[in-house]
């Protein structure tokens, strides 16, 4: 194999731990900065079915909504626009668009719209950039972000006007588009079908699917050891053995098995049952948020396991991974984190990301 196809790209694994009762905790903070989430995983030792009130938690996530051939620039149009200032929780996502190929637009529920476009459209439209933190030697690539909340976006000022004119006269980008609201009701529901309802929006719901896994190896883990040093595994080898596990993939490295030489991390032990359970869709933080307070109650009544875990995957193509850090591509586009949760409310978190991505908060 040559020399470099072998090198392997920079990755960053950012761990940390805490107790969820500790008023320093900001495990909140890193929930709610990871904008866009497109799979949950959660795998919970000792269990054969989801428990009812998680299992009510998934299904009442918010509702998504795709719309094809967006105008860019009704993101700046009067409805929309207030409903973004005003309300916020509003998230939009350009859908099959590639980073590191096309132009990808998104908007965070802090009211900022980020466009990473190429050099060709960044020059046709003439708004305010920088260059990509991720090029080569030439700039081919630039990120334009606008605060819709800032005073001088507000409509009627001349910036309003001039980035209104760039968008829609100029060049008047329209890409297919994701939307969600986190929202407490069927009203706010409604409310954002309403202000996409000429565009023919398609709604979806985040799909869940579960199934029991037996006798398989698992990890033992001590709250008080995040980096293995004692008792633990190493955070990279339990990582990759729930990579493992929800890929389906065999651990046991049996002797007749020529298909993977991964094993389950040491110390470990054999449980009987395993309940694994993904979601996937278009999932804002804060439906994540809900769940993980939900995950952090199984342990109110007693349980034969000492932990669980929760995993979340962000859009590999978005420009921004947690707040507006920039996202880049490169070899896989993957920015994640998980938590393992205990049942005396420690936790660890891992965040994850590519060689093109800035270092989790």
């Amino acid at each position: 194999m040559s020399p470099e196809l072998e090198k392997c790209p920079r990755s960053v694994l950012v761990c940390e731990k805490s107790n969820f009762l500790n008023e320093k905790s900001r495990h909140d903070i890193h929930v709610s900065k990871h904008n866009f989430n497109y799979k949950i995983s959660v795998l919970i030792p000792e269990c054969a079915i989801l428990p009812a009130n998680i299992a009510r938690v998934i299904n009442n996530f918010s509702s998504y909504y795709l719309v094809r051939d967006f105008p860019v620039y009704e993101l700046l149009q009067d409805q929309i626009y207030e409903t973004v200032v005003n309300k916020g929780n509003v998230y939009a996502l350009s859908y099959n668009t590639r980073i590191d190929e096309d132009n990808t637009i998104a908007l965070l529920s802090s009211g900022q719209l980020v466009l990473s476009l190429d050099k060709d459209t960044y020059e046709q439209l003439g708004l305010e950039g920088r260059p990509s933190l991720y090029n080569h030697r030439k700039a081919m690539r630039y990120i334009v972000t606008l605060d819709l909340r800032d005073k001088t976006l507000a409509p009627g000022t001349k910036r309003y006007q001039r980035v209104l004119s760039s968008l829609k006269d100029r060049l008047p980008l329209r890409y297919d588009f994701l939307f969600t609201q986190h929202n407490t009701g069927a009203d706010e529901d409604e409310a954002l079908y309403q202000l996409l309802s000429q565009y023919k929006p398609v709604k979806h719901q985040p799909v869940l699917s579960s199934h029991t896994l037996a006798n398989i190896p698992c990890p033992t883990l001590y709250p008080s050891d995040l980096q293995g040093a004692t008792l633990s595994c190493d955070p990279h080898s339990f990582l990759e053995w729930l990579g493992a596990v929800n890929l389906d993939i065999n651990c046991e490295n049996a002797a007749d098995s020529f298909l993977s030489t991964l094993v389950c991390p040491e110390p470990q032990s054999c449980v009987s049952q395993a309940l694994l359970c993904n979601v996937t869709g278009f999932i804002s933080p804060e439906d994540v948020y809900l769940l993980l307070q939900e995950l952090r109650q199984y342990f109110d009544e007693p349980k034969f396991t000492p932990w669980l875990s929760l995993t979340v995957h962000g859009y590999m193509d978005s420009p921004v991974s947690w707040g507006a850090t920039e996202h880049g591509f490169l070899k896989g586009g993957e920015n994640f984190y998980n938590f393992v949760c205990f049942k005396n409310q420690d936790y660890w978190l891992h965040m994850a990301t590519g060689a093109q991505d800035g270092c989790p908060p």
